[in-house]
């Protein structure tokens, strides 16, 4: 009986120390895991306008993303170079967009005519002309978001013209502002090709130098609040408009 109460209060003695080890173990996976959490917020990487998604993922993904990015070289390439050969067409030796249409149709028509009708002397089968149409689920996705983009606009127009927010209207404006004065330096072909190149470059070279960018973008926004803060203190807040916003926002 001595022997076997002996083995029984081992056998509880051991159960006593796994369990405390356990518990031990636990809140010391608690304390790590609280620990870290302010520890990964107070290391938290910026990243321009507050992304959290990669630059890849942020243009959509798939094969687009990779003909910005450059993945694809030789169709980034291809398409540039298609761009740029359209603008020096229209804009250098100002051809109109009517006759270039015209053009390549009576080319394309004439070499379909042509290579048709000779097959036959030359011991070849005619060439086969793919079926062409647009989609029309396609063109019912884009209609639905351009309107739903033109309503968002109009909402935001219509919510700055009615005075509630100065901050914006002061942004509205002075974008507006910048449109005009570039669009009175070129006109807006070149407008849409400046365009087009940067969406085929900025964001490579940002991709590539990302971590520089992020950390002045970082820098330029502190600058900036700092000064509308300035701004508002001494400016803004004496506005009838921008005092009465913040009695309205206080009751």
């Amino acid at each position: 009986m001595a022997m076997g109460e002996s083995e029984t209060e081992h056998m509880i003695a051991a159960d006593h120390t796994s369990y405390s080890s356990s518990d031990s173990d636990t809140d010391d996976r608690r304390t790590t895991t609280t620990t870290a959490k302010p520890d990964a917020a107070k290391h938290k990487i910026y990243r321009l306008f507050g992304r959290e998604k990669p630059i890849h993922k942020v243009l959509g993904g798939g094969k687009p993303a990779d003909v910005f990015l450059w993945r694809e070289k030789k169709i980034s390439a291809s398409v540039l170079s298609g761009a740029t050969t359209i603008w020096i067409l229209f804009e250098l030796i100002e051809y109109h967009l009517l006759t270039f249409i015209c053009h390549i149709l009576i080319l394309f028509l004439t070499l379909s005519f042509l290579r048709s009708n000779t097959s036959s002397f030359i011991n070849k089968s005619p060439p086969k002309i793919p079926d062409v149409s647009i989609p029309e689920k396609t063109v019912m996705e884009l209609s639905s978001a351009l309107v739903f983009e033109l309503n968002r606009v109009l909402i935001i127009l219509r919510d700055i013209a009615s005075g509630r927010d100065l901050k914006n209207f002061l942004m509205v404006i002075g974008g507006l502002w910048f449109l005009s004065v570039v669009g009175s330096c070129f006109n807006l072909l070149t407008l849409l090709y400046i365009a087009f190149v940067s969406l085929h470059t900025v964001p490579m070279l940002y991709e590539k130098y990302e971590d520089q960018v992020d950390a002045y973008a970082e820098k330029a926004e502190i600058e900036i609040r700092r000064q509308y803060a300035v701004l508002n203190e001494k400016v803004l807040s004496k506005i009838p408009i921008a005092a009465l916003n913040k009695d309205k926002k206080k009751d």
